[in-house]
């Protein structure tokens, strides 16, 4: 079995603003770390652009195309909120990203060969709201893909899965009130963007698992293991999609989680464990944050590597 990588260079020329923590070096980093010797059997392909009414599965068209207008000159930004501005090649930065997550639910659905797929992107997704950008986000990657999963190949149930250490309010947002679609959430709270509150469960179909600042690899893994994992399988999806962010870190500098390599190791496992027993081993896993550089490198290296395995 292959597992699919997914890039696209645009990704690397998108950015919010100089000296900005959500930067193109994330993605250097990542990319570097893929690089190793143990990584050479990764199918690697270019991600193709989302078309705008796949974009319409998570927006509405007047937000897509608002957000696609939006092409400054090189060297200049249009900020949309406090921390979330483009450049010249942000809006062809996000196409690629939602398009990443589009081919990769493509290849798990119709290649036998292939059943994980890694799409290393950027600008992320998981904060973007239907009608609005915020917290380095402009299109909902993970709601893209698990829409057009049901779209385009007909599956009934999929679950996103988000480990990103900040709530995916944009994630929850849009699929509230959607019972076809699960959201499943470990984040810090008190944290940006102050949503994820166990009492949120919109139709029956959102889990949050809150951590306290300073929680470590052992809570997390609890989280999951006793509250988020069970809910996934309860809920018996066709297909995970994963909003891998890596700023759960213990040495990240925009939270206070004390997650290790081995924690996410150890929760990819589990994940691709569920997928073999509930959706045919497909899983789906999209870059979120992460924003110190060699933990950033060193825990997705260990997430592909836990897909691969």
């Amino acid at each position: 079995m292959s597992v699919l990588l997914l890039t696209h260079h645009s990704c690397l020329a998108h950015q919010n603003s100089e000296d900005h923590p959500e930067s193109p070096d994330r993605l250097r980093a990542v990319l570097s770390a893929l690089e190793a010797e143990d990584f050479a059997h990764l199918l690697r392909e270019v991600a193709p652009p989302a078309t705008e009414a796949q974009l319409c599965l998570a927006h509405p068209p007047d937000y897509v195309a608002q957000i696609l207008a939006i092409r400054p000159q090189p060297g200049r930004y249009v900020p949309l909120d406090s921390d979330t501005a483009m450049n010249h090649a942000s809006a062809e930065a996000a196409l690629h990203a939602a398009g990443a997550a589009v081919a990769a639910v493509d290849a798990v659905c119709t290649d036998a060969s292939i059943r994980r797929a890694f799409c290393a992107t950027r600008p992320p997704g998981h904060h973007a709201e239907p009608s609005r950008a915020m917290g380095f986000c402009f299109f909902g990657n993970a709601v893209i893909a698990a829409r057009h999963a049901q779209r385009a190949h007909g599956l009934a149930r999929v679950a996103i899965l988000d480990f990103d250490v900040h709530h995916g309010n944009g994630t929850q947002a849009a699929v509230w009130d959607d019972p076809s679609i699960l959201f499943a959430s470990s984040h810090q709270s008190p944290c940006y963007p102050g949503t994820g509150d166990v009492s949120e469960t919109g139709v029956g179909n959102i889990v949050n698992a809150p951590l306290p600042p300073g929680a470590d690899g052992a809570a997390f893994r609890a989280a999951w293991a006793d509250r988020l994992l069970p809910a996934v399988e309860a809920f018996a999806p066709d297909l995970l999609v994963l909003s891998a962010g890596f700023d759960a870190h213990a040495r990240d500098p925009l939270a206070q989680l004390r997650v290790r390599e081995a924690d996410f190791g150890w929760l990819t496992h589990e994940i691709c464990r569920i997928a073999d027993r509930l959706c045919g081993g497909r899983v789906v896993s999209l870059l979120e944050g992460g924003y110190d550089l060699d933990a950033l490198a060193t825990s997705t290296a260990a997430h592909v590597r836990a897909l691969m395995a």
